[in-house]
């Protein structure tokens, strides 16, 4: 048995440092993305459309003229958010004519499409944003009482089945960064075609640079996958070593 939990907490040992590789992975893709972005900003789209009207036409283009553009604060802070009904568009962006900012446009219509579309996916993120809130506040309080319980009962059994819950509910996260890459990675699809079929991007340079604008963005959320994976599993060995320490 101590050999078994020595091993648990090797395990341990190792997954963290593998997740520090995974944060600088993560810092890494997060430091692209604005490379990215900084280096395409510079170039100009050849039809000369902002951000926000190219976002505004796409929107109308796709039949869903309910939805406003809006300017928000900061830079890359773009996004759709289905309660309001607005795509907002960071003060980096909303203006710009650059070949970056129409890609970061298009795919936060891209989001709006997939609403309109009723895309599986993007339906069942929306379904775990709260869910995932609540079981993350409520996972390490359920651990913690689970293993109190092991120690205080007679019987094991309700505090191991506390205990389980609380993984679970601590795995939601790990859930959602999983259904959040594929939804990305669909928007950006979206994107792409759009802004080639409408013809805001006309020459192969401006759409090869935003595919690349696109796909370093993408890299984030495969670093982040990683990266929550990694922490369910520490979270998990954690658990295992603690709530059975004394057997």
């Amino acid at each position: 048995m101590p050999y078994l939990f020595g091993n648990i907490y090797l395990t341990y040992l190792v997954s963290g440092l593998i997740l520090l590789v995974c944060i600088v992975i993560s810092a890494w893709a997060s430091a692209k993305v604005h490379t990215t972005y900084r280096k395409y900003s510079r170039m100009r789209t050849s039809t000369d459309w902002t951000a926000s009207d190219a976002a505004r036409m796409l929107l109308e283009r796709g039949g869903a003229t309910e939805i406003g553009v809006a300017r928000g604060k900061g830079r890359l802070t773009d996004n759709f958010n289905p309660r309001t009904l607005t795509v907002s568009l960071s003060e980096s962006t909303y203006d710009s004519t650059s070949v970056a900012a129409v890609a970061v446009a298009a795919h936060e219509v891209g989001h709006v499409m997939q609403r309109k579309d009723d895309y599986f996916l993007y339906r069942l993120r929306g379904i775990l944003v709260p869910v995932t809130n609540i079981g993350t506040m409520l996972a390490l309080p359920l651990v913690v009482v689970g293993i109190i319980l092991e120690w205080v009962l007679a019987t094991a059994e309700v505090g191991n089945i506390i205990v389980f819950v609380g993984v679970c509910l601590y795995g939601l996260s790990t859930l959602f960064t999983l259904v959040t890459l594929p939804v990305e990675l669909n928007a950006s699809r979206r994107a792409k075609a759009m802004l080639a079929e409408t013809g805001v991007l006309v020459t192969k340079e401006e759409r090869r640079a935003a595919s690349k604008v696109l796909s370093a963005a993408a890299m984030t959320y495969f670093a982040s996958l990683l990266v929550s994976l990694l922490y369910f599993l520490r979270f998990l060995l954690y658990v295992l070593a603690f709530s059975r320490r004394d057997k």
